[in-house]
């Protein structure tokens, strides 16, 4: 089974290879998530992009607003793939599927488009689907209604997440690499151990509960202690 990665670029290699298993075995909604405060969503997505590499012009990427959408036009100029945005508003989603179009990648979604998002993949249908780095459930929002609230949950429901990496003070992590289970690791001694597997997401009360008894089951499961320490110079390198 997959171990913690070392480095943001490990993480993105493993969520390929856990996107690419999901999809093999036929789920069609499926999320990845890697869960750091100062992590911009295009390198990241820079960086995923190459396992759709095989669909060409068939791939649809879909960034939250027009603007995200121009940027990575200029940016990506040379590529196969189709950029759009996810649009909002008095914006049709009627032109913006088409019969042609296999596979969809939609980057760092948030709350405010959450159901502007659920009738594009309505209009999608069966067609594979991978949302990265999504914005949805994050508390506070600005702009969401009660119903929008409940579309979100909704829709959150239909999706897997076949990739979650979230670092928590960095002295725990919160880790699911498809098709594995998910795990919580926390740093004993100096390096990180795996402490408990779990069938779900836990939820924070769950995980409160795990990180307080915290002691390690499985001893032999060690990550290298460097994993946050690579994941902050990148981030810092960004800036650069």
């Amino acid at each position: 089974m997959p171990e913690l990665p070392k480095t943001l670029e490990d993480a993105i290699v493993q969520a390929q290879e856990a996107t690419q298993a999901a999809l093999a075995d036929g789920y069609t909604r499926l999320q990845v998530e890697l869960l750091f405060p100062e992590l911009k969503p295009m390198p990241v997505a820079q960086q995923f992009l190459p396992m759709f590499e095989k669909y060409g012009s068939q791939l649809k990427i879909f960034f939250t607003d027009a603007g995200g959408a121009a940027l990575a036009q200029r940016d990506w100029a040379d590529v196969q793939f189709q950029i759009s945005d996810i649009g909002g508003g008095r914006t049709t989603t009627q032109s913006k599927i088409h019969p042609d179009d296999r596979i969809f990648l939609f980057i760092a979604p948030t709350s405010v488009e959450v159901v502007q998002l659920e009738k594009l993949c309505q209009e999608i249908g069966d067609r594979p689907l991978v949302i990265l780095n999504p914005r949805m459930e994050e508390a506070g929002a600005v702009g969401i209604g009660y119903a929008a609230r409940q579309t979100r949950q909704r829709f959150i429901s239909t999706i897997e997440s076949c990739y979650y990496l979230r670092p928590i003070f960095e002295e725990a992590a919160v880790f699911r690499c498809y098709p594995g289970v998910w795990e919580v690791w926390t740093q004993t001694n100096g390096e990180y151990q795996k402490i408990t597997e779990l069938p779900n997401k836990p939820s924070g009360d769950e995980l409160d509960t795990i990180l307080m008894k915290g002691q390690p089951q499985t001893p032999g499961e060690i990550a290298p202690t460097n994993i946050f320490r690579s994941l902050q110079r990148f981030l810092r390198a960004l800036k650069n």
